[in-house]
């Protein structure tokens, strides 16, 4: 009956001979639109009938592939598009199960016309939002096969450029259907992740530099020309848009791993476009979780070369200011903490030449400048990172890099010998640095608050420090935190203008918080400025900083106090030039005699009081004329013009602090602290910080004296206490604290492990020898006092004291109550 019917057209089934109907004699006629029409109405009218003609549809079209009639093969695809289209019944899964067979089947085709039809089939399939779910409906081949389309190879340009953007298209398409749909395959697993990220990756990076658009979500135009590069870019803005707060991990590190194995961070164009891409696509929410996988992706490539941890840092430093305008949120100190840890680990790196710290036949060389780029990289990224940071998070930061610089304490000990001061010298430096990025445009109007005394304490002591570098890198900084107003440019170069105006400084009155601070603070300010002022080590830009640093604290810290006190200071930096205890070279006297000029001369104008203004511009004129050399027009060049005979600078010459206490003492000034001259007191801070200039020059001459010896008996010889003594009884307290903390560990080690029979052994010797110490304590005690009738001789003729009882003593009427 079967074999007859199949025979006969007449007796086949309704739905075969409606679908036998839509294909014409000729398959360049296409598709017999009446004859689709009523089948479409078939299907809407008996939903029941609609797998069948899947299946019926699905099996004629497999026959024609296999025929190669390619022609009915666009005609079957057709019908299943519009009937896809139109049905949207219960059961139109089964009819689904048969248009994603065929679908199949024409991806597995080795045509790239049938592969591009199957998936312009299967994009409109995507974009169909069904009534009803499907439980069992699996991706896992449109996924791979898609994947597989985006690398294509072909010989042609125009055929493979098609046969790309078909899979892109495809991947784009799977994506919408199944990211949404709860009851479907997770397609945020990384086995099709791994396989969709880097597929559109693979179309990204083959886009031209200079026609690249700019990563920022920006409306493209209307009539843009279709290229797999522009089409897999917005394709993985869908796919990260779409992506959850769980799923973000599982997208990142496909995109993570193909930057790896593609060499693709070290010209780091492309990392840092993909990166802005996926910054500017994923929720602001989510933005710290990409900053913790590249931080972690940091950490794993912490032997990798220095170019790629380069292009890793900047790619970071690219999204953390990206993550700064949304949430990073707890991210902030650990991307710091990691930073500043690659930092140390580069510095070892430069230092050892290796990876492991010693050089093997396989060990890798590193280059230094290759870890100087890197770490210029990273110094770089906190500073960008840190100036998009609130106030309050700045400030944590500013502390937390600041506590692991290296610095001379009691609490901090340093490394020693060669390789340690290297260390401890670079990684200072490095830091320091940091620090000067983070604190430039740091804004606070609170210094109590901008400066706390724990910072200042460590930032102030690396001011002492031998190393110039070092000391320029402080006083930046300090005038970075100092200026507020924005006046640090106008102070960049020393002069003596006639006319400050010319400046348009920005100053506001001292805070009542400012007072407080200088209050605190400013002789520790002041004291520093001063041993800064007397390094032989000085050059140029260390003059310049020290003026910019007495200007601003001029203008934005200043009361009546504050500017006798500066002016005291800058009148004892002359005097440390006219009478040269330090044994300065003749170019650093000249500097602190223009540095004292131009400072007078900008202070003199901004207190306003005639007759100071005129003293100084008198000694100023005087010093045109007769020694140029003390002025910072002469001083403060290329080619300085100096003096070598400073022994006998004339009194006009110089500043006059009873001029001075005169002038302004008679405008309201404290004119009894302006006769002072200032004397900075030394510290133990000299001596922690190892200032061979202080270690060496001030030796101390202790006389040891008993006020109780006869005056006939001779005087001990004084003891010389010089650097190398003083160096060797903190070397030798170091020691003593080492082993102190090794008898403790041996200590609590014994009782951990020893035997209890042992540790009872022990216990109840020291209980005995304690008890015999406590009986000998009390014997003497409760012994009575000597006789005051003196002594009797005992036997032998040895005179023996004589005690009488307490309580048959007789006390004076005075001592009874």
């Amino acid at each position: 009956m079967y074999g007859v019917c199949g025979c006969c057209g007449a007796l086949r089934p309704r739905y075969k001979r409606l679908v036998d109907n839509i294909f014409p004699e000729d398959p360049e006629d296409g598709l017999v639109k009446t004859n689709m029409e009523k089948l479409t109405f078939y299907a809407l009218s008996a939903p029941e009938k609609l797998d069948r003609i899947g299946a019926y549809l699905s099996e004629r079209l497999i026959r024609d592939v296999g025929r190669h009639r390619y022609g009915y093969v666009c005609i079957a695809m057709e019908a299943l598009d519009q009937l896809l289209m139109a049905c949207h019944c219960q059961s139109i899964n089964l009819f689904v199960e048969s248009f994603l067979k065929m679908v199949a089947k024409l991806l597995e085709s080795e045509k790239p016309n049938l592969q591009i039809l199957g998936t312009n089939s299967f994009v409109k399939f995507a974009n169909i939002e069904e009534d009803t779910p499907s439980y069992h409906r699996s991706y896992d081949f449109f996924v791979s096969r898609f994947s597989e389309m985006c690398h294509s190879s072909h010989e042609d340009l125009e055929i493979k450029t098609k046969i790309r953007m078909s899979g892109i298209k495809g991947l784009q398409g799977v994506v919408r259907k199944t990211v949404n749909d709860e009851l479907q395959a997770n397609i945020w697993d990384p086995q099709h992740m791994d396989k969709i990220v880097p597929s559109l990756l693979f179309n990204l990076q083959h886009v031209e530099e200079a026609e690249s658009r700019s990563p920022s979500p920006l409306q493209a135009p209307e009539k843009e020309k279709e290229n797999p590069a522009e089409l897999a870019e917005r394709c993985l803005r869908e796919l990260l848009g779409r992506a959850a707060f769980g799923n973000i991990k599982n997208a990142i590190k496909p995109v993570l791993i193909h930057l790896d194995n593609h060499s693709l961070w070290e010209p780091k164009v492309f990392a840092i476009r993909c990166f802005k891409i996926i910054m500017y696509s994923i929720q602001p929410q989510h933005s710290h979780l990409v900053i913790q996988q590249l931080l972690s992706h940091l950490d794993a490539n912490s032997r990798s070369a220095a170019t790629v941890r380069a292009g890793i840092v900047e790619v970071l430093s690219e999204a953390a200011v990206i993550a700064a305008t949304g949430s990073v949120g707890p991210t902030v100190l650990e991307m710091f903490n990691t930073l500043l840890r690659q930092l140390r680990l580069s510095i070892d790196y430069a230092l050892t030449g290796s990876y492991d710290g010693a050089i093997s036949l396989g060990t890798k060389i590193i280059k230094e400048h290759e870890e100087r780029m890197f770490q210029e990289a990273v110094i770089k990224t906190i500073g960008s990172f840190a100036s998009t940071l609130p106030t309050y998070q700045r400030s944590e930061v500013i502390l937390f890099i600041m506590s692991k610089v290296p610095l001379p304490s009691l609490h901090h000990p340093m490394e020693t010998g060669r390789t340690g001061e290297n260390r401890n010298r670079l990684t200072q430096i490095m830091l320091l640095k940091s620090l000067l990025q983070v604190s430039t445009g740091f804004q606070c109007n609170n210094m109590m608050s901008a400066l706390p005394s724990n910072f200042l304490d460590r930032l102030l002591s690396t001011v002492l420090m031998e190393d110039a570098e070092i000391r320029l890198f402080v006083l930046e900084i300090l005038i970075s935190f100092i200026d507020r107003h924005g006046n640090r440019h106008k102070f960049s170069t020393i002069s003596t203008l006639s006319d400050i105006s010319v400046l348009k400084l920005k100053v506001d009155k001292c805070s009542r918080q400012d007072t407080i601070f200088m209050k605190k603070h400013s002789q520790q300010l002041y004291r520093h400025i001063y041993l800064s002022c007397k390094e032989e080590t000085n050059i140029q830009k260390h003059y310049e900083a020290l003026y910019g640093l007495l200007a601003l604290i001029s203008i934005e810290l200043a009361n009546e106090e504050v500017v006798v006190d500066l002016i005291r200071l800058v009148l004892a930096v002359q005097d440390v030039a006219q009478v040269n205890e330090e044994n300065l070279p003749v170019y650093n006297r000249c500097a602190l005699y223009a540095l004292g000029a131009a400072y007078l001369n900008l202070i003199s104008q901004l207190t306003t009081v005639p007759a100071f203004c005129q003293h100084i511009h008198e000694v100023i004129e005087t010093r045109k004329k007769e020694a140029p050399y003390m002025l910072p027009e002469d001083v403060f060049v290329e080619r300085p013009r100096l003096s070598q005979n400073l022994d006998g600078v004339v009194i006009e010459l110089l500043f006059r602090q009873s001029k001075i206490s005169e002038v302004l003492g008679g405008s309201g000034y404290n004119a009894d602290r302006l006769c002072l001259p200032y004397i900075p007191q030394l510290t133990d801070e000299d001596r922690l910080s190892k200032r061979k200039s202080i270690g060496e020059t001030i030796s101390l001459q202790v006389e040891v004296e008993s006020r109780n010896s006869p005056e006939k008996e001779e005087r001990v010889p004084a003891e010389e206490i010089t650097y190398e003594t003083l160096k060797k009884a903190i070397v030798d307290s170091v020691a003593v604290e080492e082993q102190e903390r090794e008898r403790r560990r041996q200590v609590v080690e014994k009782f951990q492990k020893a035997p209890f029979e042992e540790i009872a052994a022990h216990c109840g010797a020291r209980a005995s020898l304690l008890q015999s110490k406590l009986n000998q304590i009390f014997e003497i005690t409760i012994r009575p006092p000597p006789s005051p009738s003196g002594t009797i001789t005992a036997a032998y003729g040895q005179p023996q004291n004589h005690s009488i009882p307490v309580y048959e003593m007789k006390f004076p009427d005075l001592c009874v109550y």
